[in-house]
């Protein structure tokens, strides 16, 4: 048995994905008569993003179980002592983050949240699965909260949140990135800028697709 796969956190997490697809934001009143397009438009915003995500404050935009169960197996597999989150939301990308840590023997998960009303949820939810002393989460917009005080080195990067700052977020961290450290971007698809600086023969990083919604890019040298 490891932390993820036995309680707290198994039955935790069973919860939050239940809610979660009761309630997909495809369906949400906050999104009711904004076009494909327009959404589409405004998840790639460089400038818009404060206001799309905060109309989704009670939504919980979770990884997928894959998605969740890979960023588990990656900080395992990795050894990852030093991890770094862009994009709380209700924490149930967080939670697989932190039990991949308490089962590596500890460490310290920095994540961040603009969204006040999330971050209280995700406090509940670490407390709640018995590993909110391995994460520390910063509330407010990621280009502030994430521009100083960060670890030497950095072992993973999770970017799950604007995926329009994606490209500027990697920016922000990667001279803590080890060699050998592995960068996961959900839905990297909707940010072509950010895929295009990892895939560049040389960028520095080796970075393939990973399913139908992860970028898998790991530092080089």
């Amino acid at each position: 048995m490891t932390t993820l796969t036995s309680t707290p956190i198994a039955p935790l997490l069973d919860r939050l994905f239940a809610q979660a697809e009761a309630a997909p934001s495809a369906a949400s009143p906050a999104l009711a008569g904004i076009s494909r397009e327009e959404r589409t438009r405004l998840m790639q915003s460089k400038t818009e993003y404060l206001d799309y995500y905060g109309r989704m404050k009670d939504l919980a935009l979770p990884v997928s179980r894959e998605t969740g169960a890979l960023l588990y197996m990656l900080a395992r597999a990795c050894g990852a002592r030093t991890i770094v989150e862009f994009g709380t939301s209700f924490g149930i990308s967080t939670l697989h983050l932190a039990a991949a840590l308490r089962d590596n023997g500890g460490g310290r998960l920095i994540t961040t949240e603009f969204e006040p009303s999330k971050v209280a949820r995700a406090q509940e939810n670490l407390i709640s699965g018995a590993v909110a002393d391995l994460v520390e989460i910063r509330v407010g917009d990621a280009l502030q909260t994430l521009a100083d005080d960060l670890p030497e080195t950095i072992d993973l990067l999770l970017l799950d949140g604007a995926k329009g700052l994606y490209p500027q977020i990697l920016a922000l961290v990667e001279n803590r990135l080890r060699p050998g450290a592995l960068i996961v971007a959900d839905n990297a698809d909707y940010s072509p800028d950010y895929l295009a600086r990892v895939r560049a023969p040389a960028s520095g990083y080796l970075s393939t697709p990973f399913g139908d919604d992860v970028e898998l890019s790991m530092k080089l040298g």
